[in-house]
C-alpha cells in the first residue's frame, strides 16, 4: 500500500532502468559549474563536484532556467544530467574553510566552467533521480580532486566576503540582481553566504527549498502590498508529460497547490495536496519541495506585475512523466505565468475552461482540495457544475 506522496515517488524512480555515462577510476573533463551535498549521515555528509567527461562549455548540464524556455525534451534533459558524475568525500558540515569546502566554494562561484580531474577509489557506478533534485549519472568516492584556476561572479564575491550579512539578506539581495535561482542555491549550499561562524554546508536538496522558501517570503511581503486583482485569470503550461493550470483568484493572498500523477506506474490515480491560508503555512508540507517552489514562481509573477491574488495550482503528470526534480515545477509555473492569460468574470467559468484539458474530472481535485472547496463554497459554486 502506498502511504504518501514520498512513498508513491520512491517507487516509481526505483522503477526506472536508466543507464548514465560510463567512466573509470580516472578522470578528466569540466564541472558546469556543478556542486552536491548529502544528506545522510547529517552533520557528517557526503560531499563533493559534479564533472562531465568533455571539454569546455558544460553549463547547459546544470542550468535549469535555459531547459523550459529552449522547448529541450526530457530525454535532453536526462542525457544531460546523467553525464555528470559526482565525486564524494564525507566532510562535516561546519568544515567551510576545509580543503574540499573551499574547492566547492570555487567551483558554485565561478563565472563559467571548470576543467578538473578526478581521482576514485573505484569507478563510478549508478544513478540518481528524485522529485527534490535533478539526476545525475555515476557516483564514487575519490581519492583527490584538482580544479583550474577560477574567476568568481562579482556579485557572489561580494556576498561570500561580506560575513555580516545574513544568508536569507543575501538570497533577497542576489535575487533582485537578477542571478539565476540555480546559481544562488549552489552558493548556499557550500557555505558562501552568511555570518562567519554560522556559515555551514547545507545539503542540496535542503538548500533548494531554503531558497525557495526565503526568496518566496520576501516576495509575499511585496505582494501583500498590492491591491488583488478584478478578476479570474487562468495560466497554462504543457511541458515535460506535465499540464499546469494556475487559477488566480481576486483575493487576498491564499495557496493551494494539488498535483495527481497518472497511471505512470500502472493504472493508479494519486493525488496530493496541500494549502495555506492569508497567514501563510506552518511546519513542512506534506507534499514537499514543489509546494514552495511553485509558490515562489507564482509570487514572483505577481510581484513583477504588482499585483495580489489567491492562487489554486493544478498538475496533472502522465504516464511517460520521471522525476527530474523541483526545477520542473518551478520551470513550468514560471512558463505558465508567463503565458497570456485567460480572463473570467466567475470562479465557474475559470474551473469550467480548465475541465476541458484535465484528464481527470474536476471533480476529484474539488474532494482532494481543501482551499478550493472552501473558495467554492464562499463563491456558491457547486460540484453538481461539473
Amino acid at each position: 500500500m502506498i502511504k504518501g506522496k514520498a512513498d508513491y515517488l520512491k517507487r516509481l524512480t526505483a522503477s526506472l532502468d536508466i543507464r548514465s555515462a560510463e567512466v573509470g577510476a580516472q578522470m578528466q573533463g569540466s564541472t558546469p559549474p556543478s556542486v552536491f551535498i548529502g544528506s545522510w549521515n547529517y552533520p557528517h555528509v557526503l560531499a563533493g563536484p559534479m564533472v562531465a567527461p568533455m571539454h569546455g562549455d558544460t553549463s547547459i548540464l546544470d542550468r535549469p532556467e535555459s531547459w523550459i524556455p529552449e522547448k529541450k525534451s526530457q530525454e535532453d534533459i536526462i542525457r544531460y544530467r546523467l553525464n555528470l558524475v559526482r565525486g564524494k568525500q564525507q566532510v562535516r558540515v561546519k568544515d567551510v574553510q576545509g580543503r574540499l569546502a573551499e574547492k566547492l566554494q570555487d567551483i558554485a562561484l565561478a563565472r563559467r566552467p571548470i576543467e578538473s580531474e578526478a581521482r576514485f577509489h573505484q569507478p563510478p557506478r549508478g544513478v540518481s533521480f528524485s522529485d527534490e533534485h535533478a539526476p545525475f549519472g555515476p557516483s564514487a568516492m575519490m581519492k583527490s580532486f584538482h580544479i583550474d584556476s577560477v574567476s568568481w561572479d562579482r556579485d557572489l564575491e561580494r556576498a561570500y566576503h561580506d560575513t555580516d550579512l545574513r544568508a536569507g539578506e543575501a538570497l533577497w539581495d542576489l535575487y533582485k540582481r537578477g542571478l539565476e535561482f540555480s546559481s544562488l542555491q549552489k552558493a548556499f549550499s557550500v557555505g558562501a553566504m552568511g555570518t562567519g561562524r554560522r556559515r555551514r554546508l547545507v545539503p542540496t536538496r535542503w538548500s533548494i527549498t531554503a531558497c525557495d522558501s526565503t526568496i518566496g517570503n520576501h516576495l509575499l511581503e511585496e505582494v501583500r502590498q498590492n491591491d488583488p486583482i478584478d478578476c479570474y485569470r487562468v495560466h497554462e503550461f504543457y511541458s515535460l508529460n506535465n499540464y499546469y493550470a494556475v487559477i488566480l483568484l481576486p483575493t487576498p493572498w491564499q495557496y493551494e497547490w494539488t498535483e495527481a500523477f497518472l497511471q505512470i506506474l500502472g493504472h493508479e490515480e494519486m493525488i496530493f495536496s496541500d494549502h495555506e491560508a492569508n497567514s501563510g503555512k506552518k511546519g513542512y508540507s506534506r507534499v514537499g519541495g514543489c509546494y514552495y517552489t511553485c509558490k515562489m514562481a507564482v509570487l514572483e509573477a505577481l510581484a513583477r506585475q504588482r499585483e495580489q491574488a489567491g492562487a489554486l495550482v493544478l498538475r496533472e503528470a502522465y504516464r511517460g512523466y520521471v522525476p527530474l526534480g523541483v526545477f520542473n515545477v518551478r520551470e513550468n509555473v514560471r512558463g505558465a505565468m508567463n503565458q497570456p492569460a485567460a480572463e473570467f468574470c466567475d470562479l465557474k467559468a475559470a474551473m469550467q475552461h480548465i475541465s476541458t484539458r484535465l484528464a481527470l474530472p474536476m471533480t476529484r481535485f474539488v474532494k482532494e482540495g481543501h482551499l478550493i472547496r472552501e473558495v467554492m463554497r464562499s463563491r456558491q459554486t457547486t460540484l453538481n457544475s461539473f
